[in-house]
């Protein structure tokens, strides 16, 4: 299954458990756990069930524990210490399970009502002492409430599978958790993730035992601890038995969890990133033919034939790619950050197809030790390292940086009119003498591309824990915590990203709809100057001024001795002017519109000096300057008009791509994002003169930040990844019904 499957596949699943449809629900089976579950359990809050075998299973299993235990067999954590200490022998053990859920509570999380408080300080010492809310900046010290309620759910998933000896009612009260929101503050920090998390499920442990000294989250109080939280929910808080402690903090869960979550979130980047190159081959008047299905069948790397098939596919319907034939001494192929784009994405969409199955895996495995056999036999071993979440988040983390660096050189590209291919600096709508609208973007996507590369470096510094006994740790918790990271940083570049191929997109179409109803003007000028009768050079009168003899003349072109110009000849020029114009569109947007068009007209004289048949005519200087000023003139008047209209009431909708178009519809009409002009980041003023209002009407003043951050959380909320799955959805479909007919 592609990358692509995978994501319509999740997506499906998604939308059928939040909105409720066909019945869809959450059944734990201990095997068929989709990530599609996890995060509608952990983010929407939608219920879980238990499969009745599964209770069959764990009670299968508990019994065969407490027919070992009675036969006298030794077994690890049962009646043995921990790690370490398994030399160590007790009959204690209830009291060794207290013990180890107690001893595990080491993290540290924001101070609580029933927390210890430090003595007083000596006047000395306390007026060194600073206000730690000042420092609210830095990363909070415990789980988000998503990966908690994650982390609880594949806890949960793993211990019916009925290979870890515990009672049903564990897990049952785990259920409750989830059911009545009762979800523990579990440290972010000091999990190595080798004897699974064990830290982190500890608290989870602990808040089924309804332990007065551990809080749990809630959405309007942070200091409810879990006693509290049982007595107002009328749940009986559990004993824990042999093994209970171990079973549930033996294991590998909460790396999963956060690595379930944060891989829903790299996969739908890298469909947008799909999308965004898609965008950027239009918005740098690119070819499709990097796409051509040719390049995959000589090397068939599915990630590659699946990325070029995505992007050709995103690109149908746009009439701003153009075909590429090195005419005009233009590069012959486009740039690399869009022409190798499948090459680039092919493999990191391969990797993310090999992590989603780890991680898949991972969900639905019984990580603990020991573990029960259906034959009844206690298996010892290490079924709890986690380097294979470890191992999917790499990939995912690397995949992340690959898909930013890419982005960062299409955006630059599209940005620098070196690069672009006619696109004005800075992506200005206006003066750019008088505007640097997009200049902050490449500083601060350049700043994002940076930190990307640096997260990308694996997590690999282990260290030998644990009295020596875990020399090997996975440090899959913080490796899952750092694509968190780096997934929230690549969605800031592709937030400034959006913003700025939709800028550069409503330049293309403003450019070309300029043109469009320019060009008939275009050719009357050229009609007034040029259509008429010249006289020939051989007989110029001996004045300083043909044009005013020829006007003198009776009837003004009745002279026998001027010379008509044929039409077809005008209609030549016409042409060679116009396309000699489009050039100098391209080589003077740098240019302020004063000084622009005075240029751009007078790079027309070379075209007029070549020309047979016009640069012998006696009038020819004289008409060259008449014409000159006409079309400078004409030229600023038609283009500033144009602009003006276009920043009000502009739509580039027609000349796009079908995922341009629904990328862009959104921006512009959902997200309000306007095209970025002077204009619309003017200051407000408290009021204006005589008391009217300002520029906002004294309220609104978004800056270039505050349109980011709305497409930002568009993409951190899962409204923006939607509108990416629609537009494969629909491409999908389109080639099967194109299929299909033929």
């Amino acid at each position: 299954m592609n990358h692509s499957d995978i994501v319509l596949r999740e997506w499906e699943c998604l939308e059928a458990l939040i909105c409720g449809k066909n019945s869809a629900k959450v059944v734990l089976t201990g095997r068929t756990l989709s990530i599609p579950d996890v995060i509608a359990v952990a983010r929407y809050n939608v219920l879980s069930g238990i499969d009745l075998s599964a209770i069959k299973a764990m009670e299968m299993s508990l019994s065969i524990l407490e027919k070992r235990l009675l036969s006298g067999d030794v077994i690890y954590g049962v009646n043995t210490g921990f790690g370490g200490s398994a030399d160590v022998r007790t009959k204690k053990h209830v009291e060794l399970q207290r013990a180890l859920i107690r001893e595990l509570h080491y993290g540290i999380l924001p101070t609580g009502e029933r927390d210890h408080r430090p003595l007083q300080l000596e006047e000395g010492l306390a007026q060194h002492r600073h206000d730690l809310s000042l420092e609210s900046g830095l990363e909070s010290t415990y789980l988000p409430w998503s990966w908690a309620r994650a982390s609880i759910l594949i806890r949960i998933n793993s211990l019916i599978s009925g290979c870890s000896a515990v009672r049903p009612v564990i897990v049952q009260r785990m259920q409750d958790l989830l059911k009545h929101d009762i979800i523990p503050m579990i440290p972010l920090r000091g999990s190595i993730s080798s004897s699974g998390d064990l830290s982190p499920l500890s608290y989870i442990c602990g808040a089924i035992q309804g332990k007065s000294t551990l809080r749990v989250l809630s959405r309007d109080n942070q200091h409810v601890y879990a006693d509290s939280a049982f007595e107002k929910a009328g749940l009986e808080p559990v004993v824990i038995q042999a093994k209970e402690g171990l079973a549930v903090t033996n294991g590998t869960t909460v790396s999963a969890a956060v690595a379930a979550l944060a891989l829903h979130d790299t996969h739908s980047l890298a469909l947008l990133a799909q999308v965004l190159t898609a965008m950027s081959v239009e918005a740098l008047a690119g070819t499709s033919e990097s796409f051509h299905p040719f390049f995959s069948e000589v090397r068939p790397h599915p990630g590659q034939v699946e990325s070029a098939r995505n992007i050709l596919n995103f690109l149908s319907g746009s009439k701003l790619t153009k075909v590429n034939d090195g005419a005009h001494s233009s590069l012959r192929q486009d740039r690399y950050s869009i022409r190798t784009a499948p090459q680039w994405l092919g493999p990191i969409l391969e990797d993310l197809s090999l992590a989603h199955q780890q991680v898949f895996i991972e969900c639905n495995s019984a990580t603990d030790n020991p573990l029960v056999t259906p034959e009844g036999e206690f298996v010892h071993g290490g079924n709890f390292q986690a380097k294979s979440v470890t191992s999917a988040m790499e990939k995912a983390r690397q995949g992340i940086q690959g898909i930013g660096r890419m982005l960062f050189s299409q955006c630059t590209e599209i940005i620098n009119p070196a690069t672009s291919r006619g696109l004005p600096p800075n992506l200005v709508a206006e003066d750019p003498g008088i505007s640097l609208i997009f200049k902050g973007f490449d500083l601060n996507i350049a700043s994002l591309a940076a930190e990307l590369g640096f997260l990308a470096s694996p997590v690999n510094h282990v260290q030998t824990a644990e009295m020596g006994n875990q020399s090997l740790n996975s440090l899959a918790l913080i490796s899952a915590r750092y694509t968190h990271t780096a997934n929230e940083v690549l969605s800031q570049l592709m937030a400034a990203h959006l913003i700025a191929v939709c800028q550069a997109l409503d330049l293309r179409a403003m450019h070309a709809q300029f043109l469009e109803g320019y060009h008939p003007e275009f050719v009357q000028l050229v009609e007034t100057h040029y259509a008429k009768e010249t006289l020939p050079s051989d007989v110029i009168p001996t004045t300083p001024n043909p044009i005013e003899v020829s006007a003198n003349l009776p009837n003004g072109l009745a002279d026998p001795q001027l010379k008509p110009v044929e039409p077809k000849a005008v209609e030549t020029l016409s042409e060679l002017l116009w396309t000699q114009l489009l050039a100098a569109f391209d080589t003077t947007t740098s240019m302020d519109a004063e000084q622009r068009f005075p240029v751009m007209a007078k790079s027309l004289r070379s075209v007029l000096l070549d020309h047979v048949g016009f640069n012998t005519a006696a009038d020819f200087t004289p008409r060259l300057q008449s014409f000159t000023a006409a079309l400078s003139a004409s030229l600023h008047d038609a283009w500033c008009a144009h602009r003006d209209a276009y920043l009000v009431h502009g739509d580039a909708t027609g000349l796009l791509g079908k995922a341009s178009r629904a990328m862009y519809v959104f921006l512009r009409r959902s997200l309000g994002v306007p095209l970025l002009a002077t204009r619309n980041l003017a200051t407000p003023t408290v009021g204006g003169m005589n008391g009217e209002s300002g520029a906002h009407g004294g309220v609104e003043a978004p800056t270039v930040g505050s349109y980011t951050g709305a497409v930002y959380r568009a993409l951190r909320d899962g409204t923006l990844a939607k509108v990416a799955v629609d537009i494969l959805r629909d491409s999908v479909k389109a080639e099967v019904d194109l299929g299909d007919s033929e």
